[in-house]
């Protein structure tokens, strides 16, 4: 029986690109220096899945910040603003896109599916040129070849990368990005050619958007593209590969009546219902990579259940057809379990991480094969006692159940939790004690993480200095980002967030039912890495968590400081989640103990607390029929933190890096008093459901300037894009604010950007002041 890895985590177990990506950047490492750690990396993963006896490795999966640009780069579809003049993509370009530069903005970044990995959406239009110009599939395929292994060139799908793309800046927003399938599929046909002529005898299609809702004319490209590859593809073997959701009955029917793909890859852990379409019919002679083993999660595998579930469909496509498989790239899951020397022992052994998986993946591969020798066998059945060991120590275990707290999230149902009063008279109780001026500036949140400030945190998890030493430097970090704010005139003020490495760890730590890794890293995007915190039993928060520095940081400024917290479905979805009860149950109690958090502040006398729902959209599911569901219990469990706080109390929300136009209705109803939005790196999309006659009441603020670039807006930037917000939007509702968080950011950057913003608001303010 064969095996099949979807793809892999690039950034290593200790984050070696990370830092090799953050050197380059900062021009402390050559480019030579950047391609080795690649190289290594990319190495080590070849030979570790070769190691566990993969049959079908996958290559061109690492990326330097993410594969869709990857894309971008092979097809040469460069916008012209980046000055690129042909030839193979280097760096500079590569990067330019991807991040900016001193002249040029960042293109726009969004999130990859319902997952918190971001990739760069593709700007095309009727006038884009698509050329050949990044060899790096056939490079990778050659240097694994060179090692001895044979992998299989995994390339982004052409019909998924168009559906991924959006419109040019001064393309007709009707453009149909398909009618560029033809031109697109020309240099796919080059790429195909080069990887038959090197040698590779499989090539791998990712065409993930097979998984949502799509049109007749959409599916139709399906089949227009493969027919017109298929006497290119002639001589290789073709797999076309879905995942995060079921595939819908005709799509399902359109592709695997593709004459010239040879195998179909299906996730069979979010796709449960793909199941009954393959007992259907499945075409005959065409292999079915089973995706049966978690590339989203933690949790190791239920190795009897997966087994069962493969034989069902071993039964159906034969025994030489059926090849386990992971249920998408395993990029989404931490890197090796062996890492962890200080996580708790009888949590641990409920895990697996990617390197983990593999072995999964082999070990089901060999239960299904026939004729194992006696120490395979022995090895196998070792593999499947620890795996019903560990579903049985899950289910019993008295650390995962809290009868409290089960009781308390059971109560909730029945009740809508609103706010007792409209938000317009909220925004005018708010306003009579805060008196803020028309167009109030504020950030998001965080400042620069400077290495100090890591430094001390870092010393202070390892016991290295004392309590009391680390609260006063976190206290200085406060007060210098406290006086800052005051010097460049901000009007409402946050402490900067120097206790936090991350939005989502920091409250995790501190709240019950979570565990926490010590090298349990996942890409974001680029360079930026988290380590989300695992969700194993009920949630509850023992003490509170960020009260006394919001106090601390109050009592340094006359002026309003914002509290911030991450809401629960932030929470939840940059998490891993427990797998055994619902999703919604475990939002529910992650929201009672931020509503017990939120209550604390307010009794302290904090007027203004942020409740980040960052994520909110990003969970929404792929296919229609289940997102209704989906954001009714997600609004609610925002509105349950908060439900209870005075008028006065003005709550804010925000929320980043997704399409959040098509939830807008969803936005509104959470009811908060202010929200900010990232929308300066999207080309200020989110405005246009207003245009379209949305009517907001509450606050909100659009951001105004993007954070994930080194540039630095100007002035008059800052001014056009407020005014293009002020066009849609009532005066005495709008905030002026960056798009995300500035933790990302370096304070040579952050204060002249802020200055900028500060002085467009203030323009603004004597332009309307002059016209009333």
């Amino acid at each position: 029986m064969a095996s099949h890895i979807v793809g892999y985590p690039r950034i290593g177990p200790k984050r070696e690109l990370k830092f090799a990506l953050e050197s380059f950047w900062d021009g402390k490492s050559s480019a030579k220096d950047l391609q080795k750690v690649a190289a290594d990396l990319r190495s080590s993963i070849w030979k570790q899945m070769a190691d566990a006896e993969i049959k079908y490795i996958p290559s061109n999966t690492f990326s330097y910040y993410d594969q869709v640009l990857d894309t971008t780069a092979m097809l040469g579809a460069v916008p012209m603003r980046y000055g690129w003049t042909g030839g193979e993509i280097g760096f500079d370009t590569y990067f330019s896109m991807a991040r900016g530069n001193v002249s040029v903005p960042a293109m726009e970044m969004t999130k990859w599916f319902d997952t918190n990995y971001h990739f760069i959406v593709p700007e095309l239009g009727p006038d884009t040129k698509f050329t050949y110009s990044s060899h790096k599939a056939v490079s990778e395929y050659k240097e694994a070849k060179a090692l001895g292994i044979d992998t299989v060139p995994v390339l982004i799908g052409p019909v998924s990368y168009l559906l991924l793309s959006k419109p040019a800046k001064g393309v007709e927003k009707s453009f149909s990005l398909l009618s560029l399938l033809g031109k697109v599929l020309a240099v796919y046909k080059e790429v195909i050619a080069e990887l038959k002529a090197t040698g590779a005898s499989w090539i791998q299609f990712d065409e993930p958007t097979l998984v949502l809702d799509l049109d007749s004319h959409q599916l139709q490209a399906f089949t227009e593209a493969y027919t017109e590859l298929q006497s290119s593809l002639v001589g290789l073997n073709v797999l076309i590969e879905s995942y995060f959701a079921d595939v819908p009955a005709e799509t399902y029917k359109t592709i695997t009546s593709l004459n010239c793909i040879s195998g179909f890859g299906f996730d069979f852990v979010r796709g449960t219902k793909t199941l009954d379409l393959i007992k259907s019919g499945f075409p005959s002679g065409k292999y079915l990579f089973a995706g049966v083993v978690d590339g989203r999660n933690v949790w190791a595998n239920d190795l009897d259940s997966s087994l069962s579930a493969l034989k069902e469909l071993e039964a159906i496509v034969g025994k030489d057809l059926l090849v386990v498989s992971t249920s998408c790239s395993l990029m989404h899951t931490a890197v090796d379990l062996i890492n962890e020397t200080k996580l708790d022992s009888e949590i641990k052994s409920w895990l697996a991480f990617a390197a983990q998986k593999v072995v999964e993946v082999n070990v089901l591969a060999k239960s299904l094969a026939r004729g194992l020798d006696e120490g395979d066998m022995l090895i196998t059945n070792g593999f499947f006692v620890n795996s019903n060991a560990a579903q049985d120590s899950r289910k019993s275990s008295p650390r995962v159940t809290n009868e409290e707290v089960q009781k308390a999230a059971a109560a909730l149902k029945g009740s809508d939790h609103r706010r007792a009063t409209a938000v317009s008279a909220r925004l005018d109780a708010q306003q009579k004690k805060l008196n803020l001026p028309i167009l109030p500036t504020t950030t998001t949140g965080s400042f620069p993480q400077t290495l100090d400030l890591r430094r001390v945190r870092r010393e202070y998890k390892a016991n290295k200095i004392s309590e009391d030493d680390y609260v006063d430097a976190i206290k200085e970090e406060i007060n210098k980002v406290v006086k800052l704010q005051e010097e460049l005139d901000i009007d409402v003020l946050v402490h900067g967030e120097p206790e936090r490495n991350d939005m989502v760890e920091y409250f995790g730590e501190q709240l019950s039912g979570f565990a926490f890794t010590g090298n349990g890293w996942v890409q974001s995007y680029g360079s930026r890495c988290v380590k989300p915190p695992i969700i194993y039993g009920d949630v509850s928060r023992p003490k509170a968590m960020t009260v006394f520095w919001s106090s601390m940081a109050q009592s340094m400024t006359s002026r309003p400081m914002k509290a911030m917290l991450t809401g629960p479905v932030t929470i939840l979805n940059w998490s891993f989640v427990r797998n055994d009860q619902p999703r919604s149950e475990t939002c529910y109690q992650i929201a009672l103990a931020i509503r017990k958090e939120v209550e604390n502040l307010e009794a302290a006398g904090i007027q203004i607390i942020q409740i980040d729902e960052a994520a909110l959209r990003e969970g929404l599911p792929l296919r229609k029929s289940e997102q209704a569901y989906y954001l009714d219990w997600a609004v609610r469990s925002f509105r349950i933190t908060n439900c209870r706080v005075k008028d006065a109390t003005q709550i804010h929300t925000h929320m980043c890096y997704s399409n959040f136009n098509d939830i807008i209705h969803s936005i509104i109803d959470m009811d908060a008093d202010v929200i900010t939005l990232e929308n300066s790196r999207s080309d200020e999309k989110l405005l246009s459901v207003f245009r379209e006659g949305v009517k907001y009441r509450a606050g909100i603020g659009p951001g105004v300037y993007d954070i994930h670039s080194p540039r630095i807006p100007s002035t008059e930037e800052i001014v056009d894009r407020i005014n293009k917000m002020l066009a849609v939007l009532k005066a005495d509702i709008l905030w002026v604010n960056p798009d995300c968080g500035l933790k990302t950011r370096k304070y040579a950057e952050v204060k002249p950007a802020l200055a900028n913003m500060v002085s467009a608001a203030k323009l603004l303010r004597k332009e309307l002041a002059s016209t009333n």
